[in-house]
This record gives structure tokens, C-alpha cells and sequence, in this order.
């Protein structure tokens, strides 16, 4: 989309289609929406050129309501907290680009992060507001994040993950597990769970299938293998925490031991790492294969 020149350069806007009601301006139907959001705030993000048409044209306090009209904004957190882990370009071409993602950072733009999220690090850095994440990891999740460049391939990549052609290994340490047999599978059905940020398995039709092998034992701790098939919220980790094995220093499971909110314990990260991807690359029909640069400990 054309962003005004007003706009931030180096953020990614959210998009509403405006839902059906009875109200005389855009203003008025944002403020319905959003409740949370002060009707001063949208003012001053309107004053500033931060609402947006879906042509990039600022929209105003008089703009009049339209149902399914198309609304651009930039959302913006006050005092965002610093991160303070740093994230590394692997590999960058015109058409993709893969990142190695620290503990606790974001992927994309979500509750308190806006600006500390590895989506706007990179298009920072790189000058490229066109940058895509092309699948997601957990925010406590560390390792590789590919990502697009460019708007006209950026099909034939999302393609490899809806078809499942990317082949995906994550590794964790957790628990031994002497009493099972591995290889094995766990495919089970996952619907929320309470609290709100959780998942849990429920009886029913599997939607959910992750392979799991050990890498290597140490001790009272081994180093799991993990093959998700399908890519649920929180997978890997629900089916660790069921098989007996929760990962080490996961904060949801098998129970919340903080607070969604609660601050982060850098000294504690969750050990499960995004740790390799193939694939075969849709635009070139070269085989690739990148590994991450961290480690587990």
C-alpha cells in the first residue's frame, strides 16, 4: 500500500475494514471499536498522518463513516521496554531473507511491542517496509524466521508452509524420558485453553502432529528433536508438557507459572530453538537449507 509521507517509514500498519453501524465519522466507529483507545490518542495519531485510506491518504476527524471502508493505522506504544537481545541476518537475496531470532523478541507487532519486534528491526535496517514474516515463532522461542523481500514471489513461498513443503527442525531440552520409545508421534486435537494465551489437547479429531526423536542425553535432561507437521499456537510445547516432558523454563505448562504480563526473566529463556529449515525454493529450484547460529545450554 502507498503510505503517506507522514507516515513512519519503518513500521508496518494494522488494517480495519470498518464494521457495519450507525456512526457519523471514521473517528467516532474507531473509537467505538477500539474502547480501550482514548478518542485524544486517535486524534493525535490523525493530526499526525498515522490513519490512512487504503490509497495511503490521510483520513481526518470529519472523514465520514463507510461500512467496509479500509482503514491504515499505525499503532503506537508509549514507554516501549527495550529488548535487549540483538538478531542476525543469516542470508539475504531479492526474494527472501532468513533471521536468526533472540529469546523474548517478537516476530510481529502485538500488544505492548510494536517497534521491539524483529519485523520492524529488520525492515529498519534494510530500508524495506515491504518485509514479510513468512510464518511465525513464539515470542520465547528463539532461531530462524524466514522472511519475504518482495511482494510479487511472496505467493510461492507461502505456499511451501500452507502445503507443507518445509521440512522444520526445532530442538529443546526437557526431561528424560526413559520410559518411551522414540521415534514417536503425537497428533492430538488442540483448542484454546484457559487462561486466554494457552492451548490445551481435547478429545477429538487430531489437528495437530509433531515427530519427535532424542537428539542426544544428558542426564536428567536430553535434547529432544522436534518435527512439527502441522503449526499450531504453541505445539511443540503443549505436547511436551503432555508427553511428561515440559520444556525447560516454559512459562505456560503444564502450568502458568507467570503472568501473561509479567515481566521476562532474561536469565530463564524457554529452551526450544527454531533450529534448521529445508526446503526447495519455488523461484529457483535450488534445494536450500539454513541452519541457525544459536545453541541451546
Amino acid at each position: 500500500m502507498p503510505v503517506s509521507a507522514r507516515s513512519p517509514s519503518n513500521m508496518r500498519p494494522s488494517t480495519l475494514h470498518l464494521p457495519q453501524g450507525q456512526w457519523d465519522t471514521v473517528l467516532d466507529c474507531l473509537c467505538a471499536h477500539f474502547p480501550a483507545i482514548d478518542r485524544e490518542v486517535w486524534l493525535s495519531r490523525m493530526a499526525r498522518g498515522r490513519v490512512l485510506d487504503a490509497g495511503g491518504q490521510p483520513i481526518g476527524p470529519e472523514a465520514p463513516y463507510q461500512a467496509g471502508l479500509r482503514v491504515h493505522y499505525f499503532r503506537e506504544v508509549p514507554a516501549e521496554t527495550p529488548i535487549p537481545f540483538t538478531e542476525s541476518v543469516l542470508y539475504v537475496d531479492e526474494h527472501l531473507l532468513v533471521a536468526d531470532k533472540p529469546h523474548f523478541l517478537p516476530v510481529m507487532p502485538a500488544g505492548e511491542y510494536v517497534e521491539q519486534t524483529l519485523q520492524a528491526r529488520l525492515a529498519k535496517r534494510l530500508g524495506n517496509d515491504d518485509l514479510v514474516p513468512l510464518h511465525r515463532i513464539d515470542r520465547h522461542t528463539a532461531g530462524l524466521v524466514l522472511f519475504s523481500t518482495h511482494r510479487a514471489s511472496r505467493g510461492a513461498y507461502q505456499a511451501l508452509f500452507r502445503e507443507r513443503l518445509m521440512d522444520k527442525r526445532y530442538e529443546a531440552l526437557a526431561p528424560a524420558l526413559p520410559g518411551l520409545a522414540f521415534p514417536l508421534t503425537r497428533a492430538t486435537r488442540f483448542e484454546a485453553g484457559e487462561p486466554f494465551f494457552r492451548m490445551q489437547e481435547v478429545p477429538g479429531a487430531a489437528n495437530t502432529e509433531t515427530r519427535v526423536d532424542v537428539a542426544e542425553k544428558l542426564g536428567d535432561l536430553w535434547r529432544y528433536a522436534l518435527y512439527p507437521v502441522t503449526g499450531k499456537k504453541h505445539q511443540l510445547r503443549v505436547h511436551m508438557a503432555a508427553l511428561g516432558a515440559p520444556i525447560c523454563n516454559d512459562p505456560f505448562y503444564p502450568e502458568v507459572s507467570d503472568a501473561a504480563d509479567a515481566p521476562d526473566d532474561y536469565s530463564k529463556p524457554l529452551k526450544l530453538l527454531a533450529h534448521s529449515l529445508r526446503f526447495i525454493d519455488p523461484v529457483t529450484g535450488a534445494e536450500r537449507y539454513f541452519e541457525s547460529q544459536l545453541s541451546l545450554t
